[in-house]
């Protein structure tokens, strides 16, 4: 498949999603909100990819939603923007419900649509002058691309609320202190470290990650039973397939699994 505004490579069973404008700190125009929609399709329909890894070229991993774009559609604006978060939403829906591990790799800024398209990742790594930032109040805009669902969830509903109201930047020290991303590292060991992560990952059993994904989103809205129930649901599903198979067998034996990412 071929993309205008990102550049997608699988390589060990990991689909390295990179946005690619470095001349416009990556905002998010309309052709990238599809980009990133019919790459989320493609990853979460190939069962090569059993890991995720969205990242940035350039100084900035993503610096919003492409402003000019807003500005230039003049009374249009509101199909346009409809328009542009249908495909960012779909995107960040399908990274979040598939079973692959998904890691954003934040090398540089994200704010706005970007702060919010790596904080609905299931993990986040930050090169150590990255920054983090809402922005978009301070646009005249409110929050899209999830930041309202995940935000208050990763560091509370204060803390959420500051970050949206203020535009408080966070450089990647606070962002750990705050819970919000799970390690900084330095620029140049970002990559090498993510991708031995993600290529972790991509020798897992990956049904079981997805149920994992799945358990973790719903705990907080399941009363205690359902959730429980949930839980017995995905366990008993997994112990029945095959990675669940050999996981077990491998485990009894005292030998490395090798699991395939089946069910």
């Amino acid at each position: 498949m071929t993309y205008e505004t990102i550049r997608v490579e699988i390589t060990n069973g990991v689909a390295w999603i990179t946005l690619d404008r470095p001349n416009d700190a990556n905002v998010l125009s309309l052709q990238m909100t599809k980009d990133l929609s019919a790459a989320s399709m493609s990853c979460a329909t190939n069962p090569e990819v059993r890991a995720v890894v969205i990242t940035g070229t350039g100084r900035f991993f993503c610096a919003g939603g492409d402003l000019g774009t807003f500005q230039s559609a003049g009374d249009e604006v509101a199909a346009v923007v409809l328009e542009m978060t249908m495909h960012l939403h779909a995107a960040v829906s399908r990274f979040a419900r598939m079973d692959a591990p998904v890691i954003a790799a934040v090398n540089g800024v994200a704010a706005g649509g970007g702060f919010s398209l790596a904080i609905g990742c299931d993990l986040i790594y930050a090169a150590d002058h990255a920054s983090f930032s809402s922005m978009y109040t301070a646009a005249g805009l409110s929050p899209d691309g999830s930041s309202s669902y995940f935000l208050g969830r990763a560091i509370g509903d204060r803390r959420a609320m500051e970050m949206f109201l203020t535009n408080r930047r966070l450089s990647a020290a606070d962002a750990l202190e705050w819970g919000l991303i799970n390690a900084v590292l330095p620029t140049e060991e970002l990559h090498d470290t993510v991708r031995s992560v993600a290529e972790g990952f991509a020798t897992g059993p990956t049904k079981a990650y997805g149920s994992v994904k799945a358990l973790v989103r719903s705990s907080s809205t399941e009363s205690l039973e359902s959730q429980m129930e949930a839980e017995s649901q995905h366990i008993a599903k997994n112990a029945s397939g095959a990675d669940g198979r050999e996981g077990i067998d491998a485990f009894l034996n005292k030998r490395s699994a090798d699991f395939k990412g089946q069910s």
